[in-house]
């Protein structure tokens, strides 16, 4: 059991280290206008190129509110092409606050397309994309949204802080958890599956002789691929199991762990995870003699 003293001391770490973020980093407040005007014009100016335009005049960056900035372009453009032109545009002269577009008709103010940053940052993909596009007059709107930008400065103390509240709980954590003696049965944690096992607590796939280390997110995976063995798998079935205390969900994560995953489970004779195209994933482990025996 933790003693009061121990608490108090991780306590108080993680108090020093709270006040010390705060002290140090700057309150989040609205982007420079000098740099969002760099930014619009710089971005204007790449969706005129691609549009093989590069004599048009761009009018004057205009801001209608404290976070609303807004640049007229009376030519057509492609509008697939904005929401990476402007997230570049924006990094290039360091501009981190989240923000919101809106494509509005300039004869009316009504919008006609429009999309949030994350839309853009979590797959690459924005509302409407592909989709027919007036070449009337429009304003490009940027609405800069009260966050919490990160600048290089304020994240390494962010990084400190997580450091120091990791220590901390690593701490509670140890001085709390009763040990386990070495020779405790319970503490085997391995999953059968085939002819191999699945070490969830040491992170380890283990077939015969030979194991391989896995990631904790590729364990978490494999582990909800050995329960529903043979099933199929919906993607965000998937994405809600596995991905769920990131907060932020991203289906190209599965992908990318599915295929590592099975470039580990290539030494592991008759499993397979299959693709159910249009649905998911499928942990196929066949029958058969080599199934049967246990790994040694």
């Amino acid at each position: 059991m933790m003693s009061c003293r121990s608490l108090a001391f991780t306590l108080s770490i993680l108090l020093v280290s709270t006040s010390l973020l705060w002290s140090q980093s700057e309150t989040p407040g609205q982007p420079e206008p000098d740099q969002v005007n760099l930014a619009l014009r710089r971005m204007a100016d790449a969706l005129l190129r691609a549009s093989r335009d590069s004599v048009s005049r761009i009018p004057a960056i205009e801001q209608t509110g404290p976070l609303v900035w807004r640049v007229q372009l009376d030519q057509s453009f492609k509008y697939d092409a904005l929401p990476g032109f402007l997230q570049a545009s924006l990094d290039r002269h360091g501009i981190t606050q989240p923000y919101q577009v809106a494509v509005r008709r300039c004869e009316d103010n009504v919008i006609d397309l429009g999309y949030h940053q994350f839309d853009w940052l979590d797959d690459s993909l924005v509302p409407c994309q592909g989709r027919a596009f007036s070449e009337e007059c429009h304003f490009i709107e940027i609405t800069f949204t009260p966050g919490q930008p990160v600048s290089s400065t304020t994240a390494g103390y962010w990084w400190v802080f997580w450091l120091l509240v990791g220590g901390g709980l690593a701490s509670v954590y140890f001085l709390v958890q009763p040990r386990k003696r070495s020779d405790d049965p319970t503490t085997d944690e391995s999953i059968p599956f085939g002819n191999s096992r699945l070490d969830v607590a040491g992170q380890h796939l283990i077939c015969g002789n030979s194991q391989q280390h896995l990631t904790y997110r590729e364990t978490k995976l494999l582990d909800l691929f050995v329960q529903h063995a043979n099933q199929i798998l919906e993607r965000d079935f998937i994405l809600q199991h596995v991905w769920a205390d990131e907060g932020v969900l991203v289906g190209r994560s599965v992908d990318v762990f599915v295929s590592r995953l099975r470039k580990k489970l290539a030494m592991v004779p008759m499993v397979t995870i299959a693709a159910v195209h249009g649905i998911g994933y499928r942990l196929e482990i066949a029958t058969g003699p080599s199934s049967s025996s246990e790994p040694t």
